[in-house]
């Protein structure tokens, strides 16, 4: 049977207020979930990152990683499919013998005005973005349940919150994220208390998601220089977000400390949706 972690949240120093905890980053080794990496492991924990293709670009990842002294692993598999969920969960706390943290940072774009959108780029937006997120997630919680502790994080996006022309199915799947955060951070919660693990002084288990803005990443790259400079005079600060101003938010929700925030939306947009 498995036993329930129920140690108060240390008072560490930063750099070690993750020592010894295990974090899955889907999307992981490039923008926002590689800034993501490099935060978490700045912090002390060992990471799992998540990729699609581009092995390549995945070892030299990891490779940078350990190079600056972190434990560090590369898994990949398509989060579209419930079966790749569950093998790559398997295989990191296998890798690990743990999985504290998940962070549902994969995503894609196929972007089309809606009365030229395909079926097949509806749906394959919404497999990847927001089934992705429920697959890992359903993956991960039983595994956190059994062990009375656990961080899950979903990566959203102010497209969810504020919409965008030639984005309808990006800015549902985004949306969508938020009712699985509040239902699953709920879910969570009440399982946590049925089993009798949920303790007054412990670590808990919470869900809760993280909107972006508009993020300085090579999703943005095809946009038309004159498109960004229309987005940044929409933004009050004036500017685009850095990835690393998003890592240092989930880096945040990871905490031990963090243990009484469930079900919250954090936006990161400069202001741009308030």
């Amino acid at each position: 049977m498995a036993t329930v972690e129920t140690r108060e949240a240390p008072q560490a120093p930063a750099e070690e207020k993750l020592q010894g905890h295990v974090a899955l980053v889907t999307g992981g080794t490039r923008g926002i979930g590689a800034a993501i990496c490099r935060s978490l492991v700045s912090h002390g924990a060992t990471v799992a990152a998540g990729y699609s293709r581009d092995k390549e670009n995945a070892d030299a990842f990891k490779a940078e990683l350990e190079r600056g002294g972190a434990h560090a692993s590369i898994h990949q598999g398509n989060v579209a499919s419930a079966e790749d969920c569950a093998r790559t969960v398997r295989e990191v706390v296998e890798q690990h013998g743990r999985l504290d943290v998940l962070v549902n940072n994969a995503g894609i774009t196929a972007d089309q005005s809606i009365l030229k959108m395909s079926e097949e780029n509806w749906y394959k937006v919404l497999a990847v973005n927001l089934s992705g997120a429920f697959f890992m997630s359903k993956a991960a919680l039983q595994h956190m349940l059994d062990r009375g502790t656990g961080r899950i994080i979903n990566i959203s996006s102010i497209v969810g919150q504020i919409g965008n022309i030639g984005q309808t199915n990006y800015a549902a799947s985004k949306s969508g994220m938020f009712g699985l955060t509040m239902s699953l951070a709920r879910e969570a919660a009440f399982s946590l208390q049925r089993s009798g693990k949920a303790e007054d002084k412990g670590i808990g288990l919470t869900v809760n998601a993280v909107a972006p803005g508009f993020i300085e990443t090579e999703m943005l790259d095809t946009i038309p220089e004159k498109v960004l400079d229309r987005i940044r005079s929409q933004i009050p600060l004036g500017r685009l977000g850095r990835p690393e101003e998003v890592a240092r938010v989930v880096n945040f929700l990871c905490a031990d400390e963090s243990s009484y925030i469930t079900g919250q939306v954090w936006a990161v947009n400069g202001g741009q949706e308030m």
